[in-house]
Order: C-alpha cells, then structure tokens, then sequence
C-alpha cells in the first residue's frame, strides 16, 4: 500500500513540485492550500505524514498542528521561513515531530518522509507480542497501537514523543545522551541539533508528569541525558 502524505501550502507551485516528486516515488499525495482545508482533510482522511507550512490563510501552520495533536498523532513535519525559532515550532502548545527550512532540496524533503517511514515500518515488524504491552506503576504504552494511558485516562503524544517515551521505557534507569536519542530516534542523518530532543523532553514531561520540575517518569541526569526511572 502506498504512503500516504498530506502536502499543505498556500504556494500552488511548492505544492505542485512536492506532489510530482513524491509520485514520483510511489506516495499517494493529497494537497490543501489554507489551514481550514488543511484541519479538514487531516479530520477525515488517514495520513502517514502531514508536510504542513507555517504561513497559511485562514489558520496558521501551528494552529493547524495544535489542533491535529487533539485527534491524531499523525508525524507532521513544519515547513518555515528560514530563522524561525526552532523552540517555538516544536514547541508544547503546538506538537510539531520536525522541520525543513525554506528554500529546501526536494531531495531532503525526501529523505526525511522516507526516514520516517522506514520508523514507522521498523517499530510495526519489531518486538515480541508478550512485550507489546509496557506498563510501569500507573503508566502503560501499547506499541501497537501507539497508546499511552496514566491510571486509565490516555494521553496524546505526539509521534516523536511517543518514540522517545517507547525507548526509554524499554531500557529502564539507562541514561541517554542526547546525542544518543537524537542519533536512534532521529536518525543519524538527522541536520538538526540536540536542542530538538531537550523541546521534546519538555513536552513529553508537561503531557506525562503530575509535576514537570519534580518528574516521576523521565529523569535529567545532569550533564549526561535522560532516563527512565522504573
């Protein structure tokens, strides 16, 4: 079954060069040119990733995005104006998984849709059934269908997220570099700095924990990465 990818836009001639080389590849490429088409095609169609910009009519790129994390956890890769602040476009209230800078190579663009699939076709084959299921204490993550519940209420992480969350959780109290994280759940390939894995730390903690600065799940060893305390 092909991919399926959701290339939203206000710039028709962007769309149209995206659209043709991902059919090129074989992807399967729905196009939306304001926020409001964009929120609607994402409410009743099913993606495998959403190319979204920042600047659009009607609704922002972000709102777009904040509003999507209310009902899908769906990779959604920000496309921005060079020198917007990366914190911002990944940041807590909004749930973007990652980012392309404009002018950017079609190749690149690419590579990181075809990076995530590749993820996302990894994470589906990988691990034994009996270990499908991760609890800890009140916390339990359902690989399959990419399900976090605290004491029952489920909470919407986005893809990134879930992947950090997923790995430390199954290597318990082993601390993380971020280099480490950015390297396995990125990609080595990833252009982007470790300031992208401390954002998603933050989110993830401010979705998971009671209290954020006093964390039950996610530790900070300092000056040396993150862990999972079990």
């Amino acid at each position: 079954m092909a991919n399926r990818v959701l290339v939203v836009d206000d710039e028709k001639l962007i769309v149209k060069g995206i659209r043709f080389s991902l059919e090129q590849d074989g992807m399967e490429v729905e196009c939306a040119y304001d926020g409001e088409e964009a929120l609607e095609k994402a409410r009743q169609n099913t993606y495998d990733i959403i190319l979204l910009d920042i600047m659009l009519p009607k609704l922002t790129g972000l709102e777009v995005c904040q509003q999507i994390r209310e009902f899908s956890s769906v990779p959604i890769v920000m496309l921005t104006a060079k020198g917007e602040d990366m914190d911002k476009i990944l940041g807590l209230e909004y749930g973007a998984d990652d980012y392309i800078t404009k002018p950017f190579n079609i190749l690149e663009v690419k590579a990181r849709i075809k990076a995530i699939m590749r993820r996302t076709t990894a994470r589906r084959k990988s691990g034994p059934p009996e270990n499908r299921v991760l609890s800890s204490g009140d916390l339990q993550i359902d690989r399959d269908n990419r399900r976090v519940t605290i004491s029952g209420r489920e909470i919407n992480l986005t893809a990134r997220e879930f992947e950090v969350l997923e790995l430390l959780v199954l290597n318990p109290n082993k601390v993380y570099s971020r280099e480490s994280l950015l390297k396995i759940v990125w990609g080595a390939d990833y252009p982007g700095d470790v300031r992208t894995v401390d954002v998603h730390i933050r989110r993830l903690r401010e979705k998971i924990e009671t209290n954020p600065s006093e964390p039950k799940y996610v530790y900070t060893k300092w000056g040396v990465g993150y862990y999972f305390k079990n």
